[in-house]
């Protein structure tokens, strides 16, 4: 067998040999991953945001909140890879993409741990609700994979295709309800529950089914095969009500092991439907209500694990998979005078920083002191190994190569002007690189690496090129940090250094922005505190 697999059936052996006892000290760890949410969405982020998100801000001055936190990529699919993975999507050899239809395989390789795997070493009980996106491999009647594409929707076999090889059950998670691909934007549209398709898509969806709130927020709803009873306006109440009802039947029937969640959410996704108990709810239009239905719910979980009696030894982590939509952005900086990008040039899918900037909260009442505001780099990849640091698993160096420990930062025992990452790649629509190292950021690549400027609304947030000769892009996000003067000449010499250094990081082989021999710093070592709110 390869090594790799060699390797989880080892570690399926060693989750056996855990007792009881050290589960239970363990905490519960629930991760709400929300969608095209950017930088300056959130009222704690954001001073001067149209809405308030008052649940979310309360979460943040309960825990942690990160300022320089980034998503891996600057769409979906490779964001949630880097997820589940703890790696960049350049690392499967593959271009990001965003998939449609039935689009596949998943991202997610056979062999290769997913964080979910991970944490069955230590006796987890797994889920996820929401949106999937990471790729599902889908087949006909003769048993021929089917490329993404809606018209090969009608030739999906579900009796051949399901159990779904490479859904979330076969890749860690024990419970599961997704959608495929963007619950409300990119058909397929049906549910998958625990790798089978209880309802398959046999309607054709009309968005003119839809409300269409401002006469323009039903923007980016595809017409594409849906299931009988699929829920467009109610997808994120529905994702919800899986993820409590998850968690209230572990509480019943295992509570003597922790669990691990991932509420994936559609907000602030195209189209934006907001739910008829959250229209109005702010003076800030669909998108404003839109926003604070995924705040609204974000309080619920909390308010679920306090009723519950598992609060005090609960992880929640908020995050989002890459910055806002560009006509989103245009659209509330118009009507609004809101930013979504929260004053960093770019959007959703450009190297920019507003293209994958995003908000990253973390909050855990008896471990992670309240009040922090930390400027620490950090990318949703980290998740992985800070996760693995907690429960105490040894990272092997070929797991997670994109993975750093933010814990001592949670715990307040990071010095702020000593940082955890030395670097950071991120990477944009197409597949260009970014690299940071501290305040020095090089886009390998001109232009925005995404979006194009030079038509239609875009055109308005077009700004020069300060060196119209160069082949990249360098700034010095601490004198500049909107990107606007560039370094590529005046700064050669750093340039060099980055590029060269770039060239190491994305080696086909043994690539990796990740240290080596990562040490686990295990629950035994994480203090308790005492704090009433």
């Amino acid at each position: 067998m390869p090594i790799t697999t060699v390797r989880i059936a080892a570690w399926v052996f060693a989750l056996t040999c855990n007792t009881h006892l050290a589960a239970q000290e363990l905490p519960n760890i629930i991760i709400i991953y929300a969608d095209d949410l950017g930088y300056g969405d959130l009222s704690s982020y954001n001073p001067k945001s149209a809405y308030k998100t008052p649940r979310l801000d309360r979460m943040a001055a309960e825990g942690i909140r990160f300022t320089d936190a980034h998503s891996p990529s600057t769409i979906c699919s490779p964001s949630r890879y880097g997820l589940y993975s703890g790696q960049l999507v350049c690392r499967t050899g593959r271009k990001p993409r965003a998939f449609e239809g039935p689009g596949g395989p998943s991202f997610c390789k056979p062999g290769e741990l997913t964080i979910a795997q991970m944490v069955k070493q230590k006796g987890y009980r797994t889920g996820v609700f929401g949106k999937w996106h990471v790729g599902l491999t889908w087949r006909d009647k003769d048993g021929k994979k089917l490329g993404g594409g809606f018209k090969n929707s009608l030739l999906i076999d579900y009796a051949v295709s399901t159990p779904l090889v490479d859904g979330p059950n076969a890749r860690g998670f024990d419970e599961s309800f997704v959608t495929p691909n963007c619950p409300t934007t990119d058909p397929l549209y049906l549910y998958i529950e625990n790798g089978m398709v209880p309802v398959p898509a046999s309607l054709r969806h009309k968005r003119k089914n839809l409300p269409n709130p401002g006469g323009k927020w039903r923007w980016d709803n595809d017409e594409g095969w849906m299931s009988p009873g699929y829920k467009f306006v109610d997808a994120d109440l529905l994702f919800y009500d899986k993820t409590l009802a998850f968690i209230k039947d572990h509480r019943a029937n295992h509570s003597d092991l922790p669990f691990f969640a991932v509420f994936s959410t559609q907000i602030a996704h195209a189209p934006v439907l907001p739910a008829p108990e959250f229209r109005g709810k702010t003076k800030a239009g669909a998108r404003g209500d839109f926003v604070f239905e995924l705040d609204a719910l974000v309080g619920r979980v909390l308010d679920a694990v306090q009723e519950l009696g598992i609060d005090d030894n609960t992880l929640i982590l908020f995050n989002s998979d890459n910055g806002p939509e560009t006509l989103h952005t245009v659209w509330m900086r118009e009507d609004h005078n809101h930013d979504a990008a929260g004053g960093f040039r770019g959007m959703k899918r450009d190297g920019w920083e507003g293209g994958h900037r995003v908000p990253f909260i973390a909050r855990w009442p008896n471990r992670i002191p309240a009040g922090q505001i930390s400027a620490q780099m950090t990318n949703t990849t980290d998740i992985f190994a800070t996760v693995a640091s907690i429960i105490g698993v040894q990272l092997a160096d070929d797991v997670a190569v994109d993975s750093y420990d933010m814990l001592p930062a949670m715990l307040g025992t990071q010095r702020e002007h000593e940082s955890i990452r030395p670097h950071m790649l991120t990477q944009s629509f197409r597949g260009e690189y970014q690299l940071r190292q501290g305040p020095w950021k090089l886009l390998n690549h001109m232009g925005s690496g995404g979006n194009n400027y030079a038509k239609g609304k875009m055109k308005e947030y077009a700004l020069p090129e300060t060196e119209p000769e160069a082949t990249c892009q360098l700034f010095h996000l601490g004198d500049d940090p909107g990107e606007t003067k560039n370094l590529f000449f005046s700064q050669a010499n750093k340039r060099k250094e980055l590029r060269a250094l770039l060239t190491e990081l994305t080696k086909r082989k043994n690539g990796r922005t990740a240290p080596t021999d990562r040490t686990p710093i295990g629950i035994e070592n994480i203090p308790r505190l005492d704090r009433n709110y």
